[in-house]
């Protein structure tokens, strides 16, 4: 399968990258703007509550071409299940859209998502129409009652936000991956390169970052790196690795050598 073939589907629209980046955190739009480019990513995160939806002043929506990027409005910063999804109908009444990257966080410290409150959340917005993509733990249990209700996508986190920790526990991935039937999309916790070639060398159908980029010493740099370890990450996978063994095995045939 050639890479330009190997797209990914969400909700019924279809993608040929599989990195998808936040837009926070970055020193001016215009830098934003121009790692959004280098990324080669199609999906771009935008927290509601942080984005000046008032079109009369300067806003980051100013700098992104919305004919080449499929926004996903993020609920970030709500606790509440009714925050959220008051959140998701703001946006879908000021025209961003009805595909939503739904957070509903436990705490401030951890940013750990709530769980209980999540599951009320993607109910209600399932049946309004949304395509929901959730932030949600490393939990197989609750992944699969997010699918069961209807969402499009799972998206565990590989460790908490911000943190740049990697994929902490990558055996729990493997399980979702096994149990789950939607695309399974890292969240959270990337720092580096090497993180995101491991999740999708994993089988994941995509990463999300933000901080990883946005926060590195030069994120135009970053963000081609980002792009370009997605890329390779899904052709190892799907190029399928070599076994594990725990004695040498030589490269060289034996066979035929003269003694």
């Amino acid at each position: 399968m050639t890479q330009s073939a190997d797209t990914l589907i969400i909700g019924g629209r279809e993608f040929t990258s599989r990195l998808m980046v936040g837009t926070g955190k970055y020193a001016s739009f215009e830098q934003t703007a121009r790692a959004l480019e280098m990324s080669g990513a199609q999906i771009i995160t935008v927290a509601v509550r942080r984005v000046n939806l008032d079109r009369s002043k300067e806003s980051l929506l100013d700098y992104i071409d919305l004919k080449k990027y499929t926004l996903l409005p993020n609920t970030a910063g709500c606790y509440t299940a009714d925050d959220a999804v008051r959140t998701c109908r703001l946006a879908r009444e000021a025209g961003m859209s009805d595909f939503v990257k739904l957070e509903v966080l436990g705490d401030e410290k951890t940013l750990f998502p709530d769980n209980e409150e999540l599951l009320k959340a993607a109910k209600i917005l399932v049946a309004e129409g949304f395509t929901v993509l959730p932030y949600c733990s490393d939990d197989v249990i609750v992944c699969k009652k997010l699918e069961d209700l209807g969402c499009a996508a799972v998206m565990p986190l590989g460790a908490p936000i911000g943190s740049g920790l990697g994929i902490r526990n990558p055996y729990n991935i493997r399980i979702i991956l096994e149990n789950v039937s939607v695309p399974v999309i890292v969240d959270a916790g990337v720092g580096s390169a090497s993180d995101a070639a491991i999740a999708m060398e994993l089988g994941c159908a995509g990463v999300l970052m933000n901080t990883a980029i946005a926060g590195a010493q030069d994120p135009i740099a970053m963000a081609e790196a980002m792009k370009l370890a997605v890329i390779a990450g899904r052709l190892s996978y799907k190029a399928g690795r070599i076994p594990r063994k725990l004695y040498a095995n030589a490269s060289s045939p034996l066979d035929g050598m003269i003694g």
